[in-house]
């Protein structure tokens, strides 16, 4: 996610089931998809360098790296992101000077083992971590890299129990699908409650700032959750059964189904609430 779903394809995938990104499909719903990188970004502290060293983990199509260049027009600022598709999007209509004298640039890389080269005033990653089987574990490399004062800031989709999720995986572990998509989407394991991470951020000696907030998106259109989860959640099943289109429509028509059922429009739109969970951890030396 994406920043945008960040769009770090799922680990643990193999090569054949490993999501394709459509940036296009991601961006259609950009507004909400953006307010929680917004939200994160209000609660970051100063940084403790000028021009400030800022990397986006996981930057999708850029829409919200640029966000960061308002914050601090002098930064160096890198996107960055393992799918190609997203990177591309992002070099077309991001990459370049920034207003205040900056630079903004994207690069190719892996969350799970990407490590800064060199020190870094603040790390940041919008919806991208969820994708990361043991992100925690790559806490520690990313603090390190830190100067002292600077900060690592997330936000992760906390939904993995709500009914979007909760009806794909039910339905990928029918008879019909699931030799085909065994192993292929995330549980509710994918993430923490914001107590552990409260414990792994403040045990790596940072001063953490941990909360949760449930949005309640009011969408519009034909079968708009449905419209939503094809730019994120539901990527690894198009991508398993690319090959498969008569499978992979009957899928999608099963899931379109229950999603109408589950969220109900109105004569307003379709409420969808998504909580996610936000953390903002300073380095304290």
């Amino acid at each position: 996610m994406t920043s945008a779903p960040v769009p770090v394809p799922g680990p643990g995938l193999t090569p054949a089931t490993t999501p394709l990104w459509d940036p296009t499909q991601y961006l259609r719903h950009a507004d909400h998809r953006a307010r929680p990188f917004t939200d994160l970004l209000a609660r970051v502290p100063d940084l403790p360098t000028t021009p400030p060293r800022v990397a986006d983990l996981g930057c999708g199509p850029g829409n919200v790296t640029r966000l960061l260049a308002d914050r601090w027009p002098t930064a160096r600022i890198t996107g960055y992101d393992n799918s190609p598709e997203m990177l591309d999007r992002a070099h077309t209509e991001h990459a370049g000077p920034t207003p205040g004298g900056g630079t903004l640039t994207f690069a190719a890389a892996d969350a799970r083992t990407w490590t800064p080269a060199e020190p870094h005033d603040l790390i940041i990653s919008n919806a991208t971590l969820q994708w990361v089987p043991g992100h925690t574990t790559r806490f520690a490399d990313w603090i390190d890299a830190l100067t002292p004062g600077g900060v690592l800031a997330f936000q992760v989709p906390g939904n993995f129990d709500a009914p979007s999720h909760r009806i794909l995986r039910e339905l990928a572990t029918t008879a019909r699908w699931k030799t085909r998509l065994n192993g292929v989407l995330r549980h509710g394991d994918a993430v923490l409650t914001p107590q552990s991470y409260l414990a792994e951020l403040t045990g790596l000696g940072c001063t953490a700032d941990v909360w949760e907030t449930t949005y309640l998106h009011l969408l519009t259109g034909d079968d708009p959750v449905l419209d939503w989860i094809k730019g994120t959640g539901l990527r690894p099943v198009l991508t398993a059964l690319a090959d498969a289109p008569e499978e992979r429509d009957a899928f999608v028509a099963a899931y379109r189904t229950a999603l109408r059922e589950a969220y109900p429009a109105t004569a307003h739109g379709t409420p969808f609430p998504f909580r996610r969970v936000f953390a903002v951890a300073r380095r304290n030396t």
